[in-house]
């Protein structure tokens, strides 16, 4: 996952670990919340929303989720 994090292409590390199918390597290289937030802050400004979601702006439910 770490490669991935670091933007190496998933291909290549298929080759490095020797897997046959790239759905192997995807099974192993799940995106961890850090690289999604990543991946939207490189994307187009027109699909980042303007405003964190009505639920995350709800200051009780987030601190009940700190939490957990």
């Amino acid at each position: 996952m770490h490669l991935v994090a670091a933007g190496l292409d998933v291909t290549v590390i298929r080759s490095w670990l020797g897997h046959a199918d790239l759905e192997t390597t995807n099974h192993c290289a799940q995106a961890n919340l850090e690289t999604k937030h990543k991946a939207l802050e490189q994307a187009d400004p027109k699909l980042r929303p303007a405003k964190p979601p009505r639920w995350q702006r709800d200051a009780d439910l987030m601190a009940w989720l700190d939490s957990l």
